[in-house]
């Protein structure tokens, strides 16, 4: 009898024990333990350390720390103007345990052109919300021979493609930028790629290896209140509020709109207790009145937007940079 009991009890113990692993994998499949205790979220960054992007994500990272209940690694992987983090972030097990910084039109365009050779389209990022819209500036040396913007358009209509200006990469915003400067003033500037992003660029024009930084609001900020540059104009709508006294290209008689779109995003598949939880992290860390002032500092004025809203937008975003594709290419 002891040994038919005893028998009963390891077959019944080891019942318990498959029920409850198999519990538990159905609970990890579907996502409802994320995060588990000790697995840190690595936050890839497609850009150098330094730039706006990594910026914004190190001054996030300690509120989803906490919103989370795990550690979160901020990672950068730079390279071709961000396709080599992008293609990181959309390879990567979509669980949750490794979301991305997001930025167009980079992200948007990268895949567009096939001789880029991007092996992820837009399908393969699952959006998770948006941050800022950062617009694009001109600067130049505070000693510059062009005191305003409409010296150097000038200037570069009569010696088209001399005047060097930076990007942080082919097809990159700025390269957009001087793109649509070009076909709307006929103002020639010569490119020169930084697919490193705006550090990069940046050491490059205070070397004076460069003329003209072409780069976003928050890129500049610092380098005008330390006297490093001098911005001549802003491609935005109104002013911007960290360099309130800088012109529009509206201003100047000049319809152009060009700005840098950031946020965050996972690989596509995500289960959706994951996405509702990143989503929820994010939007708490985006509008942290901390953070958000820290943004503002910085010259980035937070414009948050939920997943699906910032899913619609970048849908949107795709269609328009198809039509001027070819400007850059």
């Amino acid at each position: 009898m002891k040994r038919i009991l005893a028998a009963t009890s390891v077959a019944a113990l080891t019942l318990a024990a498959t029920t409850a692993c198999g519990a538990a994998g159905t609970a990890s499949s579907s996502g409802e333990d994320f995060p588990r205790q000790g697995k840190p979220v690595e936050l890839v960054v497609a850009f150098a350390p330094g730039g706006a992007v990594g910026t914004a994500a190190r001054l996030v990272q300690p509120v989803l720390v906490r919103e989370l209940g795990t550690n979160v690694e901020v990672v950068n992987k730079p390279g071709a103007g961000g396709q080599i983090g992008y293609t990181a972030l959309t390879s990567a097990k979509p669980d949750g345990y490794t979301i991305g910084a997001t930025g167009s039109p980079s992200v948007v365009v990268t895949p567009l052109d096939p001789a880029r050779g991007a092996n992820f389209t837009r399908e393969d990022f699952q959006p998770l919300g948006r941050q800022v819209i950062d617009p694009a500036v001109v600067a130049v040396q505070p000693d510059s021979p062009y005191q305003d913007l409409d010296e150097l358009l000038q200037a570069a209509k009569d010696k088209p493609d001399t005047i060097t200006a930076t990007t942080t990469g082919q097809q990159g915003g700025e390269h957009f930028a001087i793109a649509q400067t070009k076909e709307a003033t006929g103002a020639a500037l010569s490119p020169v790629h930084f697919s490193e992003g705006a550090t990069q660029a940046t050491t490059a024009f205070l070397g004076r290896h460069v003329e003209v930084l072409v780069a976003n609001v928050s890129d500049v900020t610092d380098l005008v209140k330390q006297g490093k540059a001098k911005v001549l104009g802003a491609m935005d709508s109104e002013r911007a509020e960290a360099l309130p006294e800088v012109p529009t290209f509206a201003e100047s008689g000049h319809d152009i709109v060009a700005a840098t779109a950031r946020g965050y995003s996972a690989p596509a598949g995500l289960p959706e207790p994951v996405a509702q939880k990143l989503e929820a992290a994010l939007k708490t860390a985006i509008e942290d009145p901390e953070v958000v002032a820290k943004m503002g500092d910085l010259g980035l004025a937070t414009s948050y937007q939920s997943t699906a809203d910032y899913e619609k937008f970048w849908a949107e975003q795709e269609a328009d940079y198809k039509t001027v594709l070819p400007l850059v290419q």
